[in-house]
């Protein structure tokens, strides 16, 4: 009886004493793909952000709070390089990285690929939740990305500043969130095994990592496209 009560909190104590190499190996680059992530989005204005990817990474691989950190430096590095309006939605980062986190390593989110992507439709609404209020109330309605050509549209049809936020930001969160999370997925499948072998995700081979990735690109795509169409026709 005492063997067997002692296995697991052995297990418990191997996933909750993180190695320091691997804290400051997948930190810095993940801080690193978010903001690539960002400014390529920015550059190119997408209706997607691509700044949450190495978010979903560190908080699934290290734990949801070392996630945290990894958004709120993304910000701080995001707003040094590009000015000071990406400060305010390190705390949608900091949501995400919570929800990708406790999903995957407390409530079994990750065991499946269905219960991978509702997690990912999760993190999209409370993202959207979070930042919502401060594009509204912070920027009156528009920041400059891509994804106020989205809101410009609702506002055209006749729907309020505040609603025509929320619908242009679920849409592009959804879509977002889609492809951060499947990217994240193919990428934490490419770690060595050592770096995953206690988080609670679904495992596969790198190659199916890899079409998992593509589909979720497709699928957030599709979410754009639909949308697009959609307002075009109105």
């Amino acid at each position: 009886m005492s063997n067997a009560s002692a296995a697991p909190q052995k297990g418990r104590s191997s996933a909750s004493k993180l190695p320091t190499t691997l804290i400051v190996t997948i930190i810095p680059v993940t801080v690193a793909l978010n903001i690539v992530g960002g400014l390529i989005a920015s550059a190119l204005r997408l209706p997607v952000y691509l700044d949450m990817i190495g978010t979903a990474v560190a908080a699934i691989v290290l734990g949801p709070w070392w996630g945290a950190l990894v958004g709120v430096l993304t910000n701080s590095g995001l707003a040094l390089i590009s000015g000071p309006t990406s400060l305010p939605f390190a705390l949608v980062n900091v949501v995400g990285a919570l929800i990708w986190g406790y999903g995957v390593r407390s409530w079994g989110m990750g065991r499946t690929i269905p219960r991978f992507f509702l997690l990912n439709l999760i993190v999209a609404v409370a993202c959207t939740a979070t930042a919502a209020p401060i594009i509204v109330l912070v920027f009156g309605g528009a920041t400059g990305a891509g994804a106020d050509a989205l809101t410009g549209t609702f506002l055209a049809i006749g729907q309020g500043l505040v609603g025509s936020v929320l619908s242009s930001n679920i849409l592009t969160s959804l879509a977002d969130k889609i492809i951060g999370g499947f990217v994240a997925l193919a990428i934490i499948e490419a770690l060595p095994k050592a770096m995953t072998e206690n988080v609670d995700l679904v495992k596969s081979t790198p190659l199916k990592g890899i079409l998992w990735a593509v589909g979720g690109i497709v699928i957030g795509v599709l979410v754009i496209v639909v949308f697009l169409a959609l307002g075009a026709g109105a």
